[in-house]
């Protein structure tokens, strides 16, 4: 485990690696803790690294910027860190087509944001190798995500932290993950519970519907109960189910 500044001009940002021994290079999975956007759940980090890392998959855990830092900042970081992990690939054993993330809650937002955004994700500069690296994920992995940002299942808390509580209705719109899926948007694997009293469930089956209606590849499980923010679920006998499911979708895409 090793963690370094995402960004050569300022260390608020960080990428935490959990690197794998395998004989050929490894598939890696970017981790975005969640926290509304206001603070990252611990729990939902080097766990779920060393998870990863059981199934001998390379894991890398971004501290990306949160309130009172604003949209894209979150984006370009969640797109750098994957950038990151391509242009340090050869060092770190990672084979560079087979770069996943995987958040949770509003970080399963911000994968989602990034497995949807077409354009390039650069910030203005200064620009180094590191930015000519891919972006784009090749799937990505929701866990009882923030999707909506404007609808009646949207989580304000985490629309307020990330754009601002006067954010216009159109922007709230264009960050909703079901606004945002298309041709490109690669495959998914999503995951609530039904009683999420924090995160409603229809943020998961929302996304999933435009998932299906584009013939995105796609996973989804709905359990019948458990509060919001499980992360690995240990405590849960049946959501804890998840993590089992995900090492089977993983290796089914060849992760």
């Amino acid at each position: 485990m090793s963690e370094h500044p995402l960004w050569p001009t300022t260390g608020e940002a960080t990428i935490t690696a959990f690197p794998v021994r395998r004989e050929r290079p490894a598939p890696a999975v970017v981790v975005f803790p969640g926290g509304a956007y206001q603070h990252l759940a611990d729990h939902e980090g080097a766990p779920v690294a060393r998870w990863l890392n059981s199934l001998g998959i390379a894991a890398f855990v971004l501290r990306y910027r949160i309130a009172p830092h604003r949209h894209p900042l979150p984006l370009l970081d969640a797109a750098r860190a994957v950038r990151w992990v391509r242009h340090h690939a050869a060092s770190t054993g990672v084979d560079p087509a087979r770069v996943g993330v995987l958040g949770f809650s509003a970080g399963g937002h911000l994968a989602g944001l990034l497995a949807t955004e077409a354009g390039p994700m650069l910030p203005e500069g200064p620009h180094d190798a590191i930015d000519g690296a891919d972006p784009h994920p090749g799937l990505a992995v929701l866990c009882y995500p923030v999707t909506d940002l404007t609808g009646p299942a949207a989580h304000r808390g985490s629309a307020v932290n990330l754009l601002g509580r006067d954010a216009p209705e159109s922007v709230r719109s264009e960050l909703t993950l079901a606004h945002r899926v298309g041709a490109a948007t690669p495959p998914m694997f999503l995951w609530h519970t039904a009683d999420d009293a924090a995160v409603p469930v229809d943020n998961t089956l929302q996304l999933a519907q435009e998932l299906a209606r584009h013939q995105v590849p796609l996973e989804v499980h709905v359990y019948p109960s458990g509060r919001h923010g499980l992360g690995m679920a240990e405590d849960n006998p049946v959501a804890g189910d998840w993590t089992s499911r995900c090492a089977a979708f993983l290796r089914g895409r060849g992760w």
